[in-house]
């Protein structure tokens, strides 16, 4: 007998079935909390084939994958790979540290460098990683007292008060320290027991051509063919706890540290990326993805394609301008690339009609329930409106503080240094004044360094140029309007012309003989210079007729975005949320997948080193080959890391990542390194505000590509007998030369 399903039936069914497409976590998304994965995904990770417990991740009862993984430097992800302390992540993550050690006569960027024993393993002051020891469930002891406190200053007041003494009571050894973070918008807090070490040593690099082949023009794009890595050793006290240098410290003891599979990868294998992804936001509303896709990154896009252009001009002509901006260039270009990326996704899978879809469903969930309804019913409307008020202002906020963040115009870093000075001098004085140029004297020494005043009037004059084009009149400060001696076609700028002959910030030697005139002189002469003036006619703008609106709307969203998440959560309760990256140790699992990102095209997984050789280009910066690296390949010199003749260089999966799990150590089903995280591809770059699982992918360097290099390219055996190679498919026929 057939089923009638009746009108109100049908409409049942239909919420239902928007409920489960709308809100279900997608395979392959989110960055989990590795100590919830026994509860939230064991289950799921088992059934895409992995054959680890929960335990085997995260433990603090024994050794467990975390007690690998650190947090490099700050911003990238490690894994350790020794039982020596060896460290590997990617050349990007230690590009500024190879940079620094890098001369015209020993350009390690250039060549690469490789210790052949301990002895020649170099310091590295001011590096350092850090391991998660245990992580807690704080929610309650952070938000004890909360009720009845409004206003987010009063609330951080709480927080703040309730961390203090949490601090105080936690138990810990007294070289770990204490981190607290805020989970879904602040509506959950987690504590970490950390340790950091300090004493990391530069075991090896490859040149360029291989670390970062393909470089800007490649960059989040596949197929890929670098070489992304970096290697550095973990040094400690006699005691295995943390130090600072001394050549009397000893290789670190891990509590685990990760094998390494010799047997590849196939479509559909697990794979885990387990690491500190820096920042997403994928519960934002409608409203805030299209500010992103019209006005926001546009904005972003625009400044640095100008400042990008000039600064790569100069780059191929000058060996050594490139290795001066190799740095400042890759920096901006990254960002650059990642939200043209990011518009284009957001276009292509309508994410502001998705968000809408998702809106419409949580708005009817309220009206059937009275009680969320009354608490809930208006936080959309209430976004709403404050995003509209934004729109007037987000796209000249976002250009000027692009402009004046001192990455583009790199005087206005300078000009940055001088607002820092004068305040100081302003608040304490002459001790005051002296005090804060002992402390900006590093940075300053190494600014000049690296600093062409030829190529920064050339990005100055574009920059201010595009600004009185694209900034409302009321914005654009008398000084910078067009000079009507230069006409309207070729805008030039009152007093500003050469902008570098009218500023003693343009030149080391002028500006530290300001800085030695003292405090007075200095605030007094600051006045009359023509850079500094540009830049704080500029700031004015921003800070005093952008800023506090901006500040005071979002403020108020930021409010509506921590309730609207507790609604969503309290709403859908048979949904698994993940909270929002904030850089704290998170683990991301999918399978190894290709994709198809237009019609009739489709990727592949696997790239291998004869792609490399098909875009060689000789003598260019980002396309060319080492002679060795060539000779290899045309014998076929692979050893026992190749495949079937050919050599695996880089491959694709779908876990879920973001900046901040550069280095991530790519787990196979059992526990194995497989190779290290370091980019996405470009149609996937929206998955900081929306993960789609058919065009998502993270792209890995084979961790058989990485072996090649060390051992057959470089000759590095010592570090390639420090490494536990394993077989965890049985594939021990490899074909070696």
């Amino acid at each position: 007998m057939r089923s009638i399903i009746y009108p109100k039936q049908f409409a049942l069914i239909l919420v239902t079935f928007l409920f489960i497409s709308l809100h279900t976590v997608k395979a392959g998304e989110g960055m989990w909390l590795p100590l919830l994965l026994q509860s939230l995904n064991e289950s799921e990770m088992k059934s895409m084939g992995m054959k680890m417990k929960a335990e085997d991740i995260y433990s603090i009862n024994k050794g467990s994958l975390k007690d690998a993984v650190v947090l490099f430097n700050g911003n990238c992800t490690g894994e350790v790979v020794s039982s020596q302390g060896l460290l590997l992540t990617n050349h990007h993550c230690g590009y500024s540290a190879i940079q620094d050690r890098s001369t015209l006569e020993h350009n390690y960027l250039i060549d690469g460098f490789w210790a052949k024993n301990k002895n020649e393993e170099m310091p590295n002051p001011g590096m350092y990683v850090t391991f998660i020891v245990r992580m807690e469930d704080v929610t309650q002891q952070i938000l004890e007292g909360m009720d009845g406190i409004y206003g987010s200053k009063n609330q951080q007041a709480i927080i703040d008060q309730n961390f203090a003494k949490l601090k105080e009571t936690v138990v810990k050894e007294s070289y770990q320290d204490v981190m607290i973070r805020p989970f879904f918008e602040g509506n959950q807090y987690y504590m970490f027991i950390t340790e950091s070490y300090s004493d990391i040593r530069y075991v090896g690099s490859p040149p360029s051509s291989i670390g970062k082949f393909g470089a800007d023009t490649d960059n989040w794009v596949w197929p890929r063919h670098t070489g992304d890595f970096s290697v550095y050793r973990i040094y400690a006290g006699p005691d295995n706890t943390p130090a600072q240098y001394s050549p009397d410290n000893k290789p670190f003891q891990p509590r685990h540290f990760f094998p390494i599979s010799l047997d590849g990868i196939a479509a559909g294998d697990f794979t885990l990326i387990f690491g500190f992804p820096g920042k997403t936001n994928e519960y934002l509303p409608s409203y805030a993805i299209s500010q992103t896709i019209n006005e926001i990154d546009p904005a972003r896009i625009g400044v640095r394609t100008i400042s990008l252009g000039i600064m790569d001009k100069y780059m191929r002509t000058d060996e050594g301008t490139q290795l001066d901006y190799s740095v400042k260039y890759a920096g901006l270009a990254n960002a650059w690339k990642k939200w043209v990326g990011e518009v284009q996704g957001l276009k292509l899978k309508n994410v502001v009609v998705v968000k809408q879809k998702q809106e419409s469903d949580f708005t009817q969930k309220l009206a059937v329930n009275s009680e969320y309804q009354a608490a809930y019913g208006n936080i959309l409307p209430q976004m709403s409106t404050l995003y509209a008020e934004l729109d007037p202002i987000i796209k000249s906020r976002t250009l000027l503080a692009e402009v004046l963040g001192g990455s583009n115009i790199e005087l206005f870093k300078v000009a940055s240094w001088c607002d820092r000075l004068t305040k100081a001098y302003i608040e304490n004085g002459e001790k005051g004044f002296q005090e804060t140029i002992k402390k900006l004297s590093p940075a300053i020494d190494a600014f000049y360094k690296e600093y062409h005043p030829d190529i920064d009037r050339e990005i100055y004059n574009a920059l201010l140029d595009y600004l009185v084009k694209e900034l409302p009149p009321a914005y654009v400060p008398d000084q910078i309007l067009p000079s009507q001696d230069h006409g309207a076609s070729n805008l030039g700028f009152k007093q500003v012309t050469d902008i570098m002959a009218l500023t003693s910030l343009s030149k080391k030697e002028n500006f530290l003989a300001l800085l030695q005139q003292g405090g007075e002189t200095f605030v007094y002469r600051l006045d009359n210079d023509k850079g500094y003036n540009v830049y704080s006619n500029l700031k004015r703008v921003l800070d005093y007729q952008i800023s506090p609106k901006y500040i005071s709307i979002t403020e108020q969203l930021n409010a509506l975005q921590k309730t609207y998440m507790k609604a969503l959560m309290e709403v859908y309760t048979d949904k698994k949320f993940w909270p929002d990256a904030n850089s704290t140790l998170r683990v991301g699992y999918g399978q190894v997948e290709n994709y198809t990102p237009k019609d009739g095209m489709t990727y592949n997984i696997q790239t291998y080193l004869d792609g490399v050789m098909e875009k060689y280009i000789p003598g260019d910066y980002e396309f060319d080959v080492d002679p060795k690296l060539i000779e290899l390949y045309k014998n076929k010199d692979y050893g026992p890391y190749g495949e079937n003749g050919k050599m695996p260089v880089c491959f694709i999966a779908s876990n879920h990542t973001t900046g901040g799990n550069s280095g991530s150590p790519a787990i196979d089903a059992k526990g194995n390194l497989i190779g290290i995280n370091f980019d996405r591809v470009w149609e996937g770059t929206m998955s900081d505000l929306y993960y789609d699982p058919s065009i998502c992918r993270n792209i890995m360097v084979d961790i058989r590509y990485v072996l090649f290099v060390i051992d057959k390219y470089a000759g590095a055996t010592n570090l390639i007998q420090e490494l536990k190679l394993v077989h965890p498919k049985g594939n021990k026929k490899t074909k070696k030369k």
